[in-house]
């Protein structure tokens, strides 16, 4: 197998990793919109449930239906993702497939099974059970959603920080040894906060946006005031958590993916009492040319900063992206001793005694086991302009979340939001809509962009990960989906302007 892995049509891998981030890059325009609707349709059901004003049921009902449509929607993508692990991926699916399957059946066993039962209560149980019934299943409905969330993202962050496996030579796939340090990896925690919380911003600024066209066009008054008030309340708090859950963020890929920080600071050499980039006019059209030491032009930095975030500490040492290529040459010779001394321990005519040291050798050597790929240090390298742009892409939008946010809930709990007079800030409402989801997008390009090129960190390639198969089949299938990914959205949006145009069902 460790032959399989470096003969695969180089054109396959290109289709197959531009398919997959086709897949995710969709399924990801209605994953975050789901859990945040989640929690404000909750709090807006627990208002009718302590009031019993009729207002707050109709209020609920029709952000649950918003949430309906874009749930739909999600779910196919989401199918997709998974399919494409052992049709495209099945190295990848072969060599890690015990751990990293594990977390993905618990969801769909689990958390997706219990999302799917408690929507239907909530749907379409509205005469059918009990006020506190329906109000249950709808919080379950989003504590099932973000239950699944949370499997997904375990197993993308031990794609990013494999922790509690070990390697059987014997039958060339890592092996489970504690699911405990797989589910509760101090990566997994904050990659999940900050991506549960990220969601709960978007779905704060789809509420805004809707309750702002509402009061352009004086419709449904009280429900667009009403909704201001929960819909910013609930984004300003969680982008002040969105604060603290991204610094912690960045601390740990510091701590485990020091290449993808160097990436998102445009760092090509480290040091101490390192200072934050704010800007810097890095070309975005090529890679730069780190190896020369040349630092981006119109840079200016926050002091001491980036060495704070990165070590706790203003002194601390940040490396660069040359010192990590440095560092990189004694990984890349152990690597090679793993993959070498691997092939001979699979050969049939091994001594004992000679199969008994290389297992020593491989065990010594498997955590660089993924650098014996490596035939240019150049390709650890991610491409840095993305990294660095899409990172203060995300920076940026959400500072300025935080304090639209901070405007519209003084405005809405102290003043009359529906003011004419406030005709702009309605209009900048519906506008940072779009640049929501522009910012959720960027935070997981610099997450799956800046761990390049490591399908599984430090362990496998992204190249030997991919299944063996004609470039040609790929591409086709990349097309497809994006005509039917395509389609979805468009037809997605076209029903939600529908609903949002219909409005909440008028009481009979």
């Amino acid at each position: 197998m460790t032959e399989t892995f470096l003969n695969i049509d180089a054109a396959a891998i290109d289709w197959a990793r531009a398919q997959f981030a086709l897949t995710a890059i969709y399924h990801w325009l209605f994953v975050p919109l789901t859990l945040g609707l989640a929690l404000i349709m909750g709090i807006i059901e627990t208002c009718w449930y302590r009031t019993g004003k009729e207002f707050w049921k109709e209020a609920a009902q029709f952000w649950q239906k918003l949430f309906g449509i874009n749930f739909a929607m999600g779910v196919a993508t989401g199918i997709i993702l998974e399919f494409e692990f052992g049709t495209n991926w099945s190295n990848y699916s072969w060599f890690v497939g015990d751990i990293f399957g594990a977390p993905l059946a618990i969801e769909g066993i689990v958390a997706f099974f219990m999302e799917s039962t408690f929507v239907a209560v909530m749907f379409f149980g509205w005469k059918k059970v009990s006020r506190g019934f329906h109000l249950a299943a709808t919080w379950l409905t989003g504590i099932g959603a973000t239950f699944s969330a949370w499997w997904i993202l375990v197993a993308n962050s031990w794609m990013q920080y494999p922790v509690g496996c070990t390697f059987n030579p014997d039958t060339m796939r890592n092996e489970m040894a504690s699911f405990a340090e797989v589910a509760l990896s101090p990566f997994a925690i904050d990659k999940f906060c900050h991506t549960v919380i990220s969601s709960w911003i978007i779905g704060a600024i789809f509420v805004l946006a809707v309750s702002c066209w509402y009061l352009l066009k004086k419709r449904h008054t009280e429900l667009a005031t009403k909704s201001i008030k929960i819909g910013s309340a609930v984004g300003l708090v969680a982008s002040l958590l969105a604060l603290h859950t991204g610094d912690h963020s960045a601390y740990m890929v510091a701590q485990v993916q020091p290449m993808k920080l160097a990436a998102m600071e445009a760092l090509y050499d480290g040091g101490e009492k390192q200072g934050l980039t704010a800007i810097a006019l890095v070309n975005p059209f090529e890679q730069p040319d780190y190896a020369s030491h040349e630092e981006a032009p119109l840079k200016i930095e926050i002091p001491y900063a980036l060495s704070f975030l990165a070590t706790r500490d203003i002194n601390g040492y940040v490396p660069g992206v040359n010192d990590l290529l440095k560092d990189s040459d004694e990984k890349i010779r152990r690597g090679k001793i793993a993959i070498s001394a691997l092939k001979e321990y699979r050969q049939k005519d091994v001594t004992p005694e000679r199969k008994a040291q290389l297992l020593k050798d491989i065990q010594e050597n498997m955590p660089y086991f993924g650098y014996g790929y490596i035939k240019d240090k150049a390709d650890l390298v991610p491409y840095i302009p993305l990294c660095f742009y899409a990172f203060r892409v995300m920076v940026g939008l959400g500072t300025l979340f935080l304090l639209f946010f901070a405007v519209m809930t003084f405005i809405s709990w102290r003043k009359d939001v529906a003011c004419p007079k406030l005709r702009l800030l309605h209009i900048a409402a519906i506008a940072l809509l779009p640049l929501g989801y522009i910012c959720s997008e960027s935070g997981w390009l610099v997450a799956e962009f800046g761990r390049q090129p490591w399908a599984i960190q430090d362990m496998m390639p992204t190249w030997v990960g991919v299944s063996n198969i004609g470039s040609s089949s790929v591409m086709l299938t990349f097309f497809i989906f994006l005509a039917l990914f395509t389609t979805l959205l468009a037809v997605e949006i076209s029903i939600l302007i529908k609903a949002i145009k219909q409005g909440p069902e008028e009481k009979k």
